[in-house]
């Protein structure tokens, strides 16, 4: 087995103190990513996933060296291979952690939901430094363990939200934060994708033999493989694998309003939508989130109204506007403002006609995968870190939970409890099979 190089371990430890710098001074969402001090340094990788939203991740990072892969699905994992010539190929992610952490530097993780936090806490146990797509974890309890233990451990950390890189929810920050359309009290975020609906299979089939389905399943409870009804891409709709179009986008669209407002934490959730089923996700779902007041960059800011429409419970007019099938609406005491992922719109048209943007205030991305990347090699902040996507994945799944308990749900975020609601317990945590659990090092 090859040991670790001396640089290796300075770096990790370089970075470990960086890190913990940044932490303790609060910078982790403003400062930008600076050229780093070893351009021409690569990183090792190693990746969780290879196809899919997986193959866009590894292709954000192959700049790197990437000395590992694994995949559930041989097929995947062979096309990867394939383009990696130099690197290995794992089915299991645990051994491929154990065997191969010490030569990484770093790990990615593009799997399905449900696999997320038993990986990225084994990386992080492992002194890996760690990027996972989004949401963060399956549950609110695991993403707030995967936060702290990585603070703990003093690793760089980005969560997959790439839109977050992109220039036009920059601008839209500013915007907000220059007070053009005054105190914004009341925010309304919507995606008519529908991620839910559907029973549970009548039979079982045997996998296919590149499918690895017990490997796929992971942490869940043990289920016959059914083609077509969970590998590839189905498992969304299903509570075992993942969180509906909620937990799917909810983090894209819900981070915009998270970034421009200093939201953390919320005090209370409320949820309606169809009646539940104990094994499928919503195919529309309304959640109101209630924020309290306080801190942001710009000063006090007001108590804050968020609301969440998706699939079939999307809104066709907010705050007075016809709007499209996706978007965030800021209400605000000057006026309204309109985002997509690319571009904004300010109401009353008339009265910002002429309108002139503030003077750009926060930097341009070098990347997603790329603020990472250097962050791993200098210690510099990464914008979605775990602390503030921790956060924003807590809030995003909250939602869920107060539609499962069919009730509005008061949230104390100190304990991840709500005290009007106990049996709300059952969907903040859940119980793994054994040899995956998500524990963090002692």
């Amino acid at each position: 087995m090859k040991l670790p190089q001396p640089s290796q371990l300075t770096r990790r430890k370089f970075v470990a103190s960086a890190t913990t710098v940044a932490a303790t001074a609060g910078v982790w969402s403003e400062l930008p990513a600076q050229e780093s001090n070893s351009p021409n340094e690569k990183i090792n990788l190693i990746c969780v996933g290879t196809a899919n939203r997986a193959a866009a991740d590894v292709d954000g990072v192959k700049s790197q060296n990437i000395i590992a892969f694994c995949d559930v699905d041989s097929r995947y994992l062979d096309v990867a291979l394939s383009k990696h010539k130099d690197a290995r190929g794992y089915a299991d992610y645990r051994e491929m952690i154990d065997t191969e952490s010490s030569k990484a530097d770093g790990i990615v993780v593009a799997t399905a939901d449900h696999n997320h936090a038993p990986a990225t806490m084994r990386a992080i146990n492992a002194g890996l430094h760690c990027y996972c797509e989004k949401p963060l974890t399956h549950t609110v309890q695991e993403a707030r363990m995967i936060a702290e233990a990585a603070k703990k451990k003093g690793v760089v950390t980005q969560m997959g939200t790439q839109i977050h890189a992109g220039d036009n929810y920059r601008r839209v920050v500013e915007i907000i934060r220059s007070g053009a359309i005054g105190d914004v009290t009341d925010v309304h975020v919507w995606v008519g994708k529908v991620w839910g609906g559907g029973e549970l299979p009548e039979k079982g089939e045997t996998p296919p033999a590149n499918l690895n389905w017990d490997l796929w399943l992971g942490p869940a409870p043990v289920r016959p493989y059914a083609a077509g009804r969970y590998h590839p891409a189905s498992w969304r709709r299903w509570w075992a694998f993942g969180q509906g179009t909620l937990g799917d986008m909810g983090c894209h669209y819900m981070d915009l309003p998270f970034w421009a407002l200093d939201l953390r934490h919320p005090t209370s959730c409320e949820a309606e939508g169809p009646e539940v089923h104990p094994e499928t996700c919503p195919e529309g779902l309304i959640v109101k989130y209630q924020f309290p007041q306080r801190q942001g960059h710009v000063g006090q800011l007001p108590p804050v109204s968020l609301t969440w429409y998706d699939g079939k419970k999307v809104p066709r007019e907010v705050a007075g506007e016809k709007v499209p099938n996706s978007g965030v609406m800021f209400v605000g005491s000057k006026g309204h403002l309109f985002s997509t992922y690319g571009s904004y719109k300010l109401f009353p048209r008339d009265k910002f006609s002429n309108f002139q943007a503030p003077e750009q205030s926060i930097p341009n991305s070098i990347g997603h995968h790329a603020e990472w990347i250097k962050a791993c090699k200098d210690g510099s902040p990464t914008t979605c870190n775990f602390d503030y996507s921790g956060a924003l994945t807590e809030t995003v799944l909250l939602g869920n939970v107060a539609y499962r308990v069919g009730k509005k749900i008061q949230w104390d975020a100190k304990t991840l409890t709500s005290p009007n609601c106990p049996e709300a317990a059952q969907y903040i945590s859940k119980e793994y099979r054994a040899g995956w659990e998500v524990n963090p090092a002692v």
